[in-house]
């Protein structure tokens, strides 16, 4: 095992429309891409196709959609851990202009514990608040165990501040600022005070504001990719963390600051391309990308 990864599975939908039917209508979207959704799961794909392949924990249900994304899994090469749910969980996603409007249905009423595996050999933990129970009893043990813990903080969960105390490298969205009402710089704050090493909040097109090892702030602005190639922004939070997950693991002796800078040219390669799946960027076009926009690959 290189890295563990805990997360809730979703199938995601995406679609383009330049109108949404009401009533009685009906129309058809002009592209659409089927692919493995959630976010943890989604970063743990971006790290298998990086080369650094995790195992994963997260929730499938035995039906026809839980056995297609564990077929998903294994096309990348992943352990999948299973925690047993009902039914398997969907996102209708709807990007225009930049945005995306999402419709989910999920099903988080686990039947079974989560799994306890052996962390031999693991050098990361990466976790988004699905599965409290696992996150915070793996993120304990990872601490104890001198392996680096990682959270995507998308949303305020309900051991967010308990969980944070665990955590090495916290990188949170601008929703986890204004639930819980703080400036993104007083969330830098918070999460130093919680103990994290390297804390930042994700701006979308306006980039990262982040504080580094030495407790600095920096705002590291977003590669800026032409509007008129903007296709689908939905999931490139998910890949910025499967991408710096990987760069840790496969240059760990390096500054955060690169591996948040190689993390920034894979979610510019996501939001060019429809779907998760589509969007999740090899070695060789993350460095297309960084050349591209004048950066050292």
């Amino acid at each position: 095992m290189q890295a563990l990864f805990i997360g809730q599975t979703y199938i995601d939908v995406t679609f383009l429309t330049d109108r949404v039917p009401t009533g009685d209508e009906k129309h058809v979207a002009s592209a659409y891409a089927v692919s493995f959704g959630g976010n943890a799961v989604t970063a743990a794909f971006c790290c298998a196709k990086l080369s650094t392949v995790p195992d994963l924990v997260t929730s499938v249900a035995d039906d026809w959609l839980g056995r297609m994304f564990l077929d998903m899994a294994a096309k990348y090469g992943i352990p999948v851990h299973t925690r047993k749910v009902g039914s398997s969980s969907l996102s209708f996603i709807m990007p225009k202009d930049g945005q995306r409007a999402i419709v989910r249905c999920r099903d988080g009423n686990y039947l079974n514990p989560f799994p306890v595996l052996d962390l031999a050999g693991s050098r990361v933990l990466h976790v988004d608040g699905h599965q409290p129970d696992a996150a915070i009893h793996y993120a304990k043990k990872c601490r104890s165990a001198g392996i680096l813990t990682s959270l995507d903080g998308g949303g305020l969960r309900s051991n967010t501040h308990e969980l944070l105390a665990f955590i090495d490298v916290a990188i949170v969205a601008e929703r986890l600022c204004e639930q819980m009402q703080l400036a993104p710089s007083e969330m830098l704050e918070y999460l130093k005070a919680r103990g994290c090493r390297i804390g930042g909040v994700t701006s979308g097109e306006r980039g990262l504001l982040w504080y580094d090892e030495m407790g600095a702030i920096h705002l590291m602005t977003a590669l800026p990719v032409p509007s008129q190639q903007i296709l689908d922004t939905s999931g490139a939070g998910d890949v910025f963390h499967g991408a710096y997950v990987h760069s840790y693991v496969a240059n760990p002796d390096k500054l955060w600051e690169e591996h948040l800078r190689f993390a920034r040219a894979a979610a510019a390669h996501k939001i060019q391309h429809l779907g998760n799946e589509a969007g999740l960027p090899t070695l060789a076009e993350i460095e297309a990308i960084r050349r591209k926009f004048g950066e050292p690959p």
